[in-house]
């Protein structure tokens, strides 16, 4: 690993997840009651022996590079290791990265600078265990000049992925970015091979298909559009089985891009299932992060006599629940809920305080709130639409220190 190089893109808009993102890079909102999106992707560089990162930032990058500095300052510059935000340094001229593969494009004299016989790249927003390192042994033994991890999803869900065709040595043939009409899987009719948005490359290959694509008119300069599929022309490009992962991740196989409200609400309620798709509790794989030092939660019985309950939810340190009823929820660190509060199937963020005899149903709250007594969220489908941004499932969002008015 030590002839490796990290780059996480961790620039991206992430407009689907707005308001969620209306002050944060997608990569740094909060996930799972206390860690933050780019945990995992982080998590698995440290488990697999990855100690040179390049984390590439861009839009509202404050809140992410601060999560970087507080929670991620753990390696040792002096042994040649460290992760490290890179904000665009308009190197190329006074533009932003404006694709995946233009972000390292602007980045290259950081590449070339480096030792490294490898990159891996790999994005900062998805949710999933995975050991590179066994993915590095195979690209290696494949002497691939690009390693794709890969899974298979329903034909019919493939559509919003980059799909990939292979032979019986699992050798690329064919890429294709958002296919209308998804190749199915030649073994399986009713399912699709798609690309992870996991790659590694051999550094001379990647320096040079960066500065073809620069070259190239009309390219959007986006890896699944423009690169990859130059690339399999002239290249040995291979395809990494997640599901057949050989590395010492458990096998749960789990993997989700949240780009939605309502893909990152269900990935959260995974969380909760009496068996949750993804063990965040394996022991020699635990999820990194910031934390910052609150006492442990507790429940308070109310001055009325209510007792604080909590049913098939996680909560975070320091969470004061004095006489109310939280049941298949998500509670974040600082929370305090009130006498008579309800909270149903919602994710509570930092610094909230739910009010006396408050209903909470399907949604969430993002940090700083103060929910005034007795007020209902997810109860009136109506009201909820005239105040808050509401999904196409039905999940209401609360915006960071929003205000209620009366």
């Amino acid at each position: 690993m030590q002839e490796t190089l990290t780059v996480v893109l961790a620039g991206g808009i992430g407009s689907r997840l707005s308001p969620l993102t209306d002050h944060r890079a997608k990569p740094a909102v909060p996930f799972g009651g206390k860690y933050r999106i780019i945990d995992f992707t982080l998590t698995n560089c440290l488990h697999s022996g990855l100690r040179r990162i390049l984390v590439l930032t861009q839009y509202k990058s404050h809140s992410l590079q601060k999560h970087l500095r507080d929670g991620w300052s753990i390696f040792n510059p002096e042994l040649g290791e460290y992760i490290t935000a890179v904000p665009p340094q308009m190197r190329k001229g006074g533009k932003w990265y404006e694709g995946t593969a233009d972000a390292i494009f602007h980045n290259l004299w950081l590449l070339s600078r480096s030792d490294a016989k490898y990159v891996v790249v790999l994005s900062g927003d998805h949710i999933y265990k995975m050991d590179y390192a066994a993915m590095l042994e195979e690209h290696i033994a494949n002497q691939a000049k690009l390693t794709i991890a890969c899974m298979d999803v329903p034909r019919n869900e493939a559509s919003i992925f980059g799909v990939v065709c292979t032979d019986d040595n699992a050798k690329i043939t064919e890429f294709i970015e958002k296919p209308l009409d998804p190749p199915a899987m030649i073994t399986q009719p009713e399912r699709s091979l798609v690309s992870m948005g996991v790659y590694i490359f051999n550094m001379d290959v990647l320096q040079e298909a960066l500065v073809d694509d620069s070259e190239r008119e009309h390219s959007s300069h986006d890896f699944g559009k423009d690169v990859i599929p130059e690339l399999i022309k002239t290249n040995a490009v291979f395809a990494y089985n997640f599901y057949g992962d050989k590395g010492r991740v458990a096998k749960d196989c789990y993997w989700r891009d949240v780009g939605t409200l309502d893909s990152y609400y269900q990935a959260n309620m995974d969380l909760l299932e009496p068996v949750p798709p993804m063990n965040i509790y394996q022991k020699n794989w635990a999820i990194r992060t910031y934390e910052p030092q609150f006492p442990p939660a507790r429940t308070v019985s109310s001055a009325t006599g209510n007792e604080g309950i909590f049913i098939n939810s996680m909560i975070a340190n320091g969470v004061v629940n004095s006489g109310g009823s939280v049941q298949h929820s998500i509670i974040s660190s600082n929370v305090r809920i009130n006498d008579s509060a309800t909270i149903v199937d919602s994710i509570i963020f930092d610094d909230v305080e739910i009010g006396e005899g408050c209903q909470l149903v399907n949604c969430i709250i993002d940090k700083h709130v103060r929910v005034p007594p007795y007020t209902q969220i997810g109860v009136d489908p109506v009201q909820d639409k005239k105040r808050f941004h509401v999904s196409e499932k039905g999940i209401i969002v609360v915006p960071e220190s929003y205000h209620f008015t009366n």
